[in-house]
């Protein structure tokens, strides 16, 4: 029997939320119904994210008396159970940063999530991210709306597991998905074992571009790429100190930074006083497509990241059979294997990184090559689309949702 359910994340379509679209997709391709849900719109670049968009109720995009309409009918409706969920909302107020009024936002927004559910005879709802959306999920279930589980990537939740009540919010939803082992492992920190059990592991995935068979390696290739918002956790500026001494060791090296974000100002004026114009581009945001492209011309991926979950970008990478330059952290570990698809770096540590860098650009081209292969054959055995859908659509039967 075919599912009907909602999806609901902050923003959404989203420049770095397209392995939700995929999930959404594949589960619709499978027969089922899926009403797409955001707080707000996202940052759009991709053809299929402005397809998605006509598709997508937003809760904060709306007439705000429509808004004030939803908490009204609750509160006649379900009066004690909104005094319910206003307790909840005071509670998790005061262990979070956010404070009171953001809380009492989301309860709003939790009371026009309910009542959209229900004219659409939607009962229950799937939440990416453990963080703000999780709660307006959480608050709309307290007041008599729909079940929900959620998908919980890291590392935000885990920076302020507290403040964000994860614990609560795994203990209130019929699952709660973690996207690693390492994922799996954090969220038990935070319940008591007899909580466990409902922790599941769902992968991320990449597209259907990876059925076809990628270019190897360009031998004259000398670019490394790194895919990812420009800020301090991805450990940008650390690379772009990395490029200076290999340039200044006269390595010929090349490194693309695709996207964009706080930091640019501050890594353009270090790439200008290193002297690194000619062997660094920042592009801003850029398409799938575009990334590929530039995955397709190089010979590495690099990601020099202090905190992550386990980026969509290494599947994508490992997808063009391009082997990984990153850190050993969080999720990683699971899918980068040093020796046999890529560089494993301590986190924050340059002369590891420059140590793995200069070894991706001396390696001979067929060494890349195999190391790249086998970085494929992992993401096709654990990260498409239909396999992770799938996983989903047998959770979702086994907690009776309909």
């Amino acid at each position: 029997m075919p599912l009907k359910v909602a999806y609901l994340t902050t923003a959404y379509p989203e420049v770095a939320h397209t392995f939700i679209r995929r999930e959404i997709v594949e589960l619709e391709r499978r027969g089922n119904h899926v009403l797409r849900m955001a707080l707000r719109k996202g940052k759009l670049v991709e053809r299929r994210d402005n397809e998605e968009l006509s598709k997508v109720r937003f809760i904060l995009e709306q007439n705000k008396l429509n808004l004030v309409k939803s908490v009204a009918k609750v509160v006649r409706k379900e009066p004690f159970k909104f005094v319910d969920a206003l307790k909840t909302t005071l509670e998790m107020s005061k262990q979070s940063e956010r404070g009171l009024v953001r809380h009492i936002a989301y309860l709003v927004e939790a009371c026009d999530l309910k009542a959209t559910l229900e004219d659409e005879g939607v009962e229950h709802v799937h939440v990416h991210f453990g963080t703000n959306c999780a709660t307006v999920a959480r608050l709309a279930h307290k007041m008599g709306g729909p079940t929900y589980s959620m998908t919980v990537h890291g590392p935000t939740e885990f920076d302020a597991a507290i403040g964000f009540s994860l614990g609560k919010k795994i203990e209130d939803s019929l699952f709660t998905v973690a996207i690693t082992n390492y994922c799996s492992a954090q969220l038990r920190r935070w319940v008591d074992y007899d909580q466990w059990d409902k922790i599941k592991i769902v992968h991320c995935t990449v597209g259907d571009h990876i059925l076809a068979e990628p270019e190897p390696i360009p031998e004259a290739s000398r670019k490394l790429v790194c895919v990812g918002r420009l800020t301090p956790q991805k450990g940008q500026l650390l690379l772009v100190d990395a490029m200076g001494r290999l340039v200044k060791e006269g390595v010929d090296i090349h490194l693309v930074l695709a996207g964009d974000g706080p930091m640019r100002e501050v890594l353009e004026a270090r790439v200008a006083a290193l002297g690194l114009k000619d062997n660094v581009t920042i592009t801003g945001w850029i398409g799938e497509e575009e990334v590929r492209r530039h995955l397709s011309e190089s010979r590495a991926l690099v990601l020099p990241s202090f905190a992550e979950g386990l980026p969509v970008v290494i599947m994508e990478a490992f997808a063009a059979a391009r082997p990984v330059i990153t850190t050993s952290i969080a999720g990683i570990p699971e899918l980068v294997h040093p020796g046999e698809n890529g560089w494993l770096c301590i986190s924050g540590d340059i002369d590891d990184l420059v140590r793995a860098m200069r070894e991706c650009v001396e390696a001979p081209i067929s060494r890349l090559n195999e190391m790249g292969q086998d970085g494929r054959r992992r993401v096709l055995e654990g990260h498409t689309a239909s396999t992770e859908a799938a996983k989903m659509e047998q959770l979702f039967a086994e907690a009776g949702v309909g």
